[in-house]
């Protein structure tokens, strides 16, 4: 990657106007790894503005500037592991990716989200809390509109849209966090529990 500062000002921008969006990049770089630095100490949970600005050594104007809310904040940690989650989901190789029937797509679709949220489910769930509409986010619509277009490729007809929902939900963070902390179920159960509900969705069972 490159640094920032060898970045060429584009053409016609003035070199102060440069010079300023330098130093907003190395910014927002040193917020995103303070705010890294107090979850591993503290946790999701433990992350607030106040705390990130005093970590961070600056004023909590420019937290709130930088990212809105917490929620801002927290969506922008998650950014880069949710973008490559969709990507390989969207694009790479098969089962996960496009090239293999609907229904081992579907299997692997839930296998991942629930290994997903085993590494990064803190800070998910400090992201829905944190903010408003969690069902109309970006990531949730396209993860429910996915489920739905592997219904169909299978042939599921009484209400894909529906259906993609339920499943949707049975990969919901909180819902997955609790059953691993509270009830002690293993990820691998949680997946063949998974690989068995949209077996028999699929297949009418």
């Amino acid at each position: 990657m490159s640094d920032v500062s060898s970045i060429p000002p584009r053409p016609g921008l003035p070199a102060g106007a440069a010079a300023e969006r330098r130093d907003a990049a190395r910014n927002r770089a040193r917020l995103l790894a303070a705010a890294r630095e107090l979850i591993a100490d503290c946790g999701a949970e433990g992350l607030t503005m106040d705390r990130l600005a005093e970590h961070a050594g600056v004023g909590k104007g420019t937290v709130f500037r930088r990212f809105g809310n917490r929620a801002g904040l927290m969506l922008t940690l998650l950014s880069e592991s949710e973008a490559d989650f969709q990507a390989r989901f969207m694009f790479g190789p098969p089962p996960l990716g496009p090239g293999a029937p609907g229904l081992e797509r579907l299997i692997s679709f839930g296998a991942e989200r629930i290994s997903y949220v085993m590494e990064f489910g803190d800070l998910v769930l400090a992201a829905e809390h944190a903010s408003r509409g969690r069902f109309e986010a970006p990531a949730a619509v396209l993860w429910h509109r996915h489920i739905e277009i592997l219904l169909r490729e299978e042939g599921f007809g009484p209400d894909p849209w529906l259906m993609a929902g339920s499943l949707a939900a049975t990969l919901d963070p909180e819902r997955l966090l609790s059953l691993v902390k509270v009830h002690g179920v293993t990820p691998e159960r949680l997946s063949d529990s998974w690989r068995d509900l949209v077996t028999r969705v699929v297949r009418g069972a």
